[in-house]
């Protein structure tokens, strides 16, 4: 498991671009005046640049663009390698339908020849990163043909809005800067923690032992409820509710802890007195056993992570198992049998034939194919039915699919096994897993993460990654490094096996560490995401953004200043610096041959931008994960001729833009500005910034779906001004239908519940103040629909039926009972048939019986109230749905937004925090649940 990339300098680049002498062309090292003032004369004027909002991320068409030379822009397409067998069910969606990122890369015979066509006129973003054509129906959707930059109330484009909300935002934020700088000189200054947060660091808790002496385990049992808690250390802490932890608690000495909770043993022990010792009261003894590491003021930010470690070690995946005898891959129509390890291998590809999107891969293919002849090298190949030996060369020869037909129906039975049996199972598998479940870090139960060691298989990728298909080997002992306590007793490897080491690192937070085989990248078994250290480590983050809000003005300026520097390494430090701030990309680092050619902002190339006068740019390139990142954008002029510098002849395809500037020499000019600050930081500053002023002007009202609607909103426009995109997916249409349809039959049976009014009182349609118009069918309902409707009603009815009649014989069969025979199944799908006839009755009559105990019509009234509030809030999940189509609001709100923000919406609004977060992420973030109430500010 590797870290974020974002901070490691680019050492060694490469460029595989035009070259003289065998160098890459490098930009001068200054920029004379004269051609910054001849290329402002020659430039039309342009309107002042939205901050940071795409244009789009559609297709582009044609423009005037930058030239790029013609003798150097040819690129080779990727021989494609096909066996000609196609596993992809008639039913599967069409490329068109899918993401960009699940497509497959086009074959040489389909890419279009990149010199076949005028350079001169074609964008530079009609190819793909590594050169090779993008074929028009691959492109991102424009936003105007998806509609997501339309706002419901007016013909203005939100992006629009939300350009000149972001020009507020970001007056503000320098007003706010200021102020805190004016508010800090004023008050009387404290030590600074000599040892600024490390750059590297975010997997690891920001929480460490100042000594070694004395072991915290816990807090003591006068430490007050949650909301007791808070207040009493704010008001200890009231001069530092907005500083970071760096600037705050980590920085000062340590308080009196005693005197501390010598306060909170008077507050719990006055409260205490006016209650009785309730079972409540008991609960809540326990909840203040828990250990609320954010508010213990003895914990500083040293290097050891822990004092004492005590875990049972990792779970390894079962042996393979051989297929049976009758099953065996095919190669050139014959059945062949292999060794078992050559066997193994067959099956990680033959087990997955229903994933056409890996399977269908040229590179997928060619990669498995590789490493399955070497396997067969080292295990003797693969023998007839006679024993003769059969020479595997060719991959349209080999026939997988009795292996994937013998897997398919090992999970349909899985999958049919009573839910008694699965149980049962599950229970046992928990039994064997409990021991590694949790680990005893400083005397403490922590919940460990990845205890188990990854099964082999096919190594998958995300995007385009070059090594998709390798042979992923089976992990051994002998590769498995321990870190323990010295004191701990150190858990036995398998039988037969010993570890590779056992370390007593107490500056890790790593149980446990191997290397794998693909990329060489080192896997780590961590704790869980809501143990402590990892919930240190998320508070660092975030408080860190919070830091960057007190210099965010003087960095912007200064680089505002640089774009016009003389020096060219100075000039682009600040360009880049423009483009992560404003358009949140990522810094980006270079990558070695054998690893996916991803890019971020420091490592674009010449081919990955293109400029369209006066101030667009497009970016079009692949992002972290292999995903592909496509932006148009509108930026300053000054930047947009900066772009146009340094992409000056005679550079070309391969040559990098930045190329006097690295990651590393990027993020040690940030630290300059605030100890620990990388290019990473802005975009959780800027998510959480922008959040925390919508909320702060935000008056949300209505029903819990309109406030959780306001809420999305939110994160939706925060996520669009991080641009945090989406490709729409393909099943996003029948989502919306289906859901239409759900409203629509919430309609159909308000309609229902009105001729059931009118049947108990015919004379209601004329003496209703609403009208005779209330009672009428709704306009989006006609007779065919309801006739489909109705038979949709009485087909889930019989589901219904037959899956509680299936779970009761199996409760009964459990229990040891006898099962109910089909004759009682038969009398309860009565049920079915009776409604079925009493649809036909309504259409023949339109008339509707009156349904219930006792009905009056005040009775049905209320049934009509609640018809209405659900039509309400589920129209308010439609449009909700649709707005989010192409905006990834998951992103901003786990990664990015500080979650103690979406608590304090939910405490504000009194919304149930579970309507933002998992149970997962509220273990994630249960420091951020607890820590704040609704006044709190970022």
């Amino acid at each position: 498991m590797s870290s974020s990339d974002d901070d490691v300098p680019l050492a060694g680049r490469k460029s595989n671009g035009a070259q003289s002498n065998g160098h890459p062309h490098r930009s001068a090292d200054t920029i004379p005046r004269s051609l910054d003032k001849a290329m402002d004369a020659a430039n039309k004027p342009a309107k002042h640049a939205a901050p940071g909002i795409s244009i789009r991320n559609g297709p582009v068409e044609d423009m005037d663009i930058d030239q790029q030379p013609g003798p150097n822009s040819k690129r080779k397409g990727r021989a494609s390698m096909s066996n000609g067998v196609s596993y992809k069910d008639a039913s599967d969606d069409s490329e068109e339908d899918k993401p960009l990122s699940k497509r497959r890369r086009m074959s040489k015979g389909n890419a279009r020849d990149a010199s076949s066509s005028d350079s001169d006129e074609v964008p530079l973003v009609t190819k793909n990163a590594r050169g090779k054509a993008v074929a028009a129906g691959k492109k991102p959707p424009n936003i105007k043909q998806t509609s997501i930059g339309e706002s419901e109330d007016s013909e203005v484009p939100l992006q629009e809005k939300l350009a000149k909300e972001k020009a507020v935002i970001e007056q503000r934020a320098a007003k706010e800067a200021k102020a805190i700088r004016k508010d800090e000189a004023k008050a009387p200054t404290k030590k600074r923690s000599k040892k600024p947060d490390s750059d590297d660091d975010d997997d690891e808790p920001l929480v460490k032992k100042k000594s070694l002496k004395a072991q915290t385990n816990g807090v003591s049992k006068a430490t007050p409820k949650q909301v007791k808690v808070t207040k009493a250390v704010k008001k200890e802490d009231s001069d530092d509710d907005n500083k970071p932890l760096t600037k705050s608690s980590s920085a000062r000495k340590p308080k009196d802890t005693k005197a501390i909770q010598s306060k909170v043993k008077t507050e719990v022990k006055g409260k205490s007195l006016k209650k009785e010792d309730t079972e409540q009261d008991q609960e809540a003894e326990d909840e203040e056993e828990e250990y609320r590491w954010w508010e213990d003021p003895t914990k500083g930010d040293g290097t050891t992570k822990w004092t004492t470690l005590e875990h049972a070690g990792v779970v390894f995946p079962p042996p393979y198992e051989p297929l049976p005898r009758n099953v065996k891959l095919s190669y050139d129509g014959k059945p062949v049998t292999l060794a078992p390890e050559a066997e193994e291998v067959a099956t990680f590809f033959g087990s997955m034939l229903n994933s056409t999107h890996n399977v269908e891969n040229p590179t997928f293919q060619k990669n498995f194919f590789a490493d399955f002849q070497e396997i067969l090298k080292k295990t003797g190949g693969a023998k007839d039915r006679d024993g003769s030996k059969v020479e595997i060369k060719e991959f349209v020869k080999c026939d997988f699919k009795p292996i994937f037909e013998y897997f398919d129906a090992q999970r349909a039975e899985k999958k049919a096994l009573p839910a008694a049996e699965k149980k049962k199972l599950k229970a046992e598998k928990d039994a064997v897993e409990a021991p590694f479940m949790y680990c005893m870090w400083d005397g403490r139960k922590q919940k460990v993460g990845n205890f188990r060691v990854e099964p082999p298989g096919l190594f998958r990728g995300r995007g385009e990654h070059p090594k998709t298909g390798r042979v992923k080997a089976r992990v051994k002992p002998e590769q498995i490094t321990i870190n323990i306590g010295k004191e701990a007793k150190v858990p036995a490897a398998p039988e037969g096996h010993r570890w590779k080491e056992v370390k007593h690192d107490q500056e890790g937070t790593w149980l446990a560490m191997w290397q794998e085989n693909i990329n060489n990248a080192y896997k780590y078994v961590m704790l869980a995401a809501n143990s402590d250290v990892k919930g240190q480590s998320d508070y660092k983050k975030f408080e860190k953004a919070r830091e960057l809000k007190k210099h965010i003005d003087r960095i912007r300026e200064d680089y505002t200043l640089e774009l016009k520097d003389e020096v060219m390494a100075n000039r682009q430090r600040a360009t880049a610096v423009y483009l992560i701030d404003k358009f949140a990309l990522r810094a980006g680092n270079e990558k070695g041959d054998e690893e996916a050619d991803t890019v971020g902002c420091c490592s674009l190339k010449f081919e990955h931008v293109t400029l369209k006068p006066p101030n667009t740019v497009i970016f079009d390139f692949l992002g972290k994960d292999s995903i592909r990142f496509y932006d148009e954008v509108e930026v300053d002029m000054q930047v947009f001729k900066n772009l146009k510098i340094f992409k000056k002849a005679p550079k070309a395809d391969g040559d990098e833009i930045f190329d006097r500037l690295t990651t590393g020499s990027l993020n040690k000019h940030l630290s300059n500005y605030m100890p620990g600050l990388t290019a990473k930081v802005f975009r959780t500053y800027n998510a959480s910034y922008t959040m925390s002023t919508l909320l702060r002007d935000m008056k949300s009202e209505g029903s819990m779906a309109e406030k959780i609607k306001d809420y999305n909103d939110a994160n939706r426009k925060v996520a669009i001004i991080c641009n945090h995109k989406r490709t729409v997916t393909a099943g996003h249409g029948a989502q919306m239908e289906k859901l239409g349809d759900r409203i629509k039959g919430l309609k159909y049976q308000k309609w229902r519940v009105k001729q059931m009014m009118l049947e108990l009182e015919p004379k209601l349609k004329k003496k209703d103040k609403r009208g005779a118009q209330f009672y009428e069918l709704d306009e989006d309902l006609d007779q065919e629909w309801i006739k489909e409707h109705q038979t949709y009603l009485v087909e889930e009815q019989r589901q219904k039926i037959e899956k509680k009649f299936a779970k009761d014989n199996e409760k009964r069969k459990a229990e040891g009972e006898k099962e109910m025979k089909h004759k009682e199944l038969e009398e309860r799908l009565e049920v079915a048939d009776e409604l079925a006839q009493k649809f036909k009755r309504e259409n023949k009559s339109g008339k509707v019986a009156a349904e219930g105990r006792g009905p009056t019509v005040e009775k049905l009234e209320q049934q009509l109230d609640k018809l209405d509030q659900r039509i309400s809030n589920m129209s308010f999940q439609a449009e909700d749905k649709e707005n989010n189509k192409e905006v990834a609001l998951g992103t901003s709100k786990i990664n990015y937004i500080d979650p103690r923000l979406t608590v304090v919406f939910s405490k504000k609004f009194n919304v149930p925090i579970e309507k933002f977060f998992s149970k997962t992420l509220r273990e994630k973030f249960d420091w951020a649940v607890k820590s704040v109430d609704e006044d709190w500010e970022f």
